[in-house]
């Protein structure tokens, strides 16, 4: 893999501390394993070593506004010349068509746009990002399906494809279920914390000396935890029956189970809850999590 960078480098490589070995942990974290070179694209024999670079590549992944390529000669003829098994990913913020299409994409701008934001944080405070570039990593993904299609479809037509992916598109796609809810019913989606729009309990609860992620994701799975709870009276309870009324009767339901998981440690919950099959986790730190044995084992 070749990174192609600016005379100046990576605006990346500045975003920290921390630092090691003199470079970002940002810049390292996304740039392992990848050769870099410098280049000045806006001076012709620059643009002749890409193309050097370009015709021997298997894919071209670039994240310039539409069109920026094409004004620099590398355009579909070009392409068809020097490069016919090139498969050529285009990455932008808002695709290449529509009113948006010529801004530049930034993830924190799209999580605001895409209505991300919006779903995210607490019940009553401000809406709130998530704690990465989420929609940076998803539109990754996407981009990674596309090209790997394209690189399969290639073994049978011998020649590369175009893929285009978007932050915004990515965004959007990621509102999931929460827009197939306004899509169905004309409401506009709200925050719920740690909430499941869809599902209750479902969401992070205070134990006796930590938080614990509990995620009951239907009836038989509220009866269980009804009983180690020592109420199950809750799982006949008409508000609480089904999932469809466990939903409408949130705030006594959250209220109730949040009672009951305040009396326990998290271990005590975690360990008797997993044996009846009733999901759930603790709230880790990052710290933590990377010195986990299952992250070891995983490698």
């Amino acid at each position: 893999v070749i990174k192609v960078e600016p005379p100046q480098g990576d605006d990346t490589r500045g975003w920290g501390p921390p630092h090691l070995g003199g470079e970002a942990a940002y810049f390292l974290g996304v740039n392992r394993n990848k050769q870099s070179v410098r280049l000045d694209l806006s001076k012709p024999e620059a643009r002749a070593i890409l193309g050097r670079l370009i015709e021997r590549a298997d894919v071209l992944v670039e994240n310039y506004k539409p069109g920026t390529l094409e004004r620099w000669g590398f355009d579909d003829a070009w392409r068809e010349a020097n490069a016919q098994r090139l498969v050529h990913c285009s990455i932008t913020g808002y695709g290449p068509g529509g009113p948006k299409s010529e801004l530049p994409g930034y993830d924190f701008v799209l999580q605001a746009e895409c209505g991300l934001m919006s779903i995210c944080g607490p019940e009553d405070g401000q809406p709130s990002k998530y704690g990465v570039a989420i929609v940076d990593l998803c539109t990754g993904h996407n981009a990674t399906i596309g090209i790997l299609a394209a690189l399969n479809a290639r073994h049978a037509t011998g020649k590369g494809q175009k893929v285009t992916v978007s932050l915004y598109e990515t965004g959007v796609a990621l509102l999931a279920n929460v827009a197939s809810n306004h899509l169905a019913t004309g409401r506009d989606a709200r925050r719920f914390g740690n909430g499941h729009p869809n599902i209750v309990p479902y969401t992070t609860y205070a134990t006796a000396d930590g938080v614990i992620a509990l995620a009951v994701g239907n009836d038989g799975q509220f009866v269980k935890l009804a009983e180690l709870a020592g109420h199950p009276e809750w799982a006949s309870d008409p508000r609480f029956v089904r999932n469809a009324d466990r939903v409408v009767n949130r705030a006594a339901c959250d209220e109730l189970v949040a009672a009951a998981l305040e009396q326990q440690p998290t271990t005590w919950w975690i360990d008797r809850l997993r044996a009846i099959g009733v999901p759930c986790g603790a709230v880790n730190g990052v710290a933590r999590v990377m010195a986990d044995p299952q992250t070891a084992a995983r490698q």
